[in-house]
């Protein structure tokens, strides 16, 4: 078998090309990607040529009103943000080969993560490594998993259907999830509200909350009562689908521990069902092919010890 150093196409790659490349398809196109490194559309136009030369593979399909990335620049384009995931880690690295934990640490996670035990742990981390640093990035969970299959951050907390064959997951806490509705609702405020009375009721939503997502239960239980099957809003962040929830644009679902300080400050009212809620477990994902530095590798430890210790009984919000 050839070494990497052996083989030719490393030799022969002009590495600018793959940068340039990622960023014609993040910006969608050859004019915003010359906008946003700042120089002409030709040159981008040449650089993505050469590098079709080079792989002797069409990367993507382009015109003048089309844009489409081809199956075999999503390859490229997914192994090239690893590559540069790794790079970006390696002045990072090169500083932390010290006895004291320092370092960058760079997190996503899921807009509605909400956890007590994960705070906690940050805390204890900060208090005994204050030369730490952080960058947290909230996201979908789908873009969670796939930031760190290109390596670009340190560990990800969010919810899938199915785990990611090449990502190691943990369950990090697990939640309820009840149904809300506004000051302004017709339901707000009364008691023994009938099951019945939800049928028909518009619906706001998370993005991920469908039939096949990763909350399918929340789902499958507004489809048992009968709710409108399209969701009258949408968002992947927790805070706005609370806001359309307060303002009556439909009732909606949210953990329920999340939701209780709202509920006791008269903004949400939860309707029923209040039994045999759907469940939904958070994840703790990493992904062992990347390079840690002292202080992901510590506070990732941090956070398996919490896990190891505490049985997942203690680590279920339930209000």
């Amino acid at each position: 078998m050839l070494k990497p150093y052996e083989q030719r196409f490393p030799w022969n790659l002009d590495w600018n090309l793959l940068r340039t490349f990622i960023v014609v398809v993040d910006e969608g196109g050859i004019t915003p990607a010359a906008h946003f490194l700042g120089l002409k559309q030709p040159t981008i136009s040449a650089a993505l040529k050469r590098l079709e030369d080079i792989s002797g593979r069409k990367l993507v399909n382009r015109s003048p009103k089309h844009f489409s990335v081809t199956p075999w620049g999503k390859v490229l384009y997914t192994e090239a943000s690893s590559i540069f995931g790794t790079l970006a880690q390696l002045p990072d690295l090169l500083g932390s080969v010290e006895e004291e934990v320092t370092g960058q640490i760079s997190f996503a996670v899921a807009s509605h993560v909400v956890s007590p035990h994960f705070d906690a742990v940050l805390e204890r981390f900060n208090a005994l490594y204050p030369n730490a640093n952080y960058t947290i990035s909230t996201m979908d969970s789908d873009e969670v998993i796939a930031h760190l299959l290109q390596n670009r951050v340190s560990f990800g907390v969010c919810l899938f259907t199915e785990k990611p064959a090449a990502l190691e997951a943990r369950v990090l806490y697990r939640e309820y999830f009840g149904l809300f509705c506004g000051p302004s609702h017709g339901l707000f405020g009364r008691e023994n509200i009938s099951v019945s009375e939800l049928k028909n009721e518009n619906v706001v939503s998370f993005q991920t909350d469908e039939l096949a997502g990763p909350l399918s239960s929340v789902a499958h239980m507004r489809k048992r009562l009968g709710m409108r099957s399209t969701p009258k809003g949408l968002s992947s962040n927790l805070p706005e689908v609370r806001r359309m929830i307060v303002a009556n644009i439909g009732i909606g679902a949210l953990p329920v521990h999340v939701a209780n300080r709202d509920v006791q400050s008269g903004l949400l009212w939860q309707v029923p069902p209040y039994k045999s809620l759907p469940i939904v477990d958070i994840h703790l994902l990493t992904n062992s092919k990347r390079s840690l530095n002292s202080a992901e590798r510590t506070l990732i430890s941090m956070l398996n010890d919490e896990l190891d210790t505490l049985p997942i009984s203690e680590r279920t919000y339930k209000a």
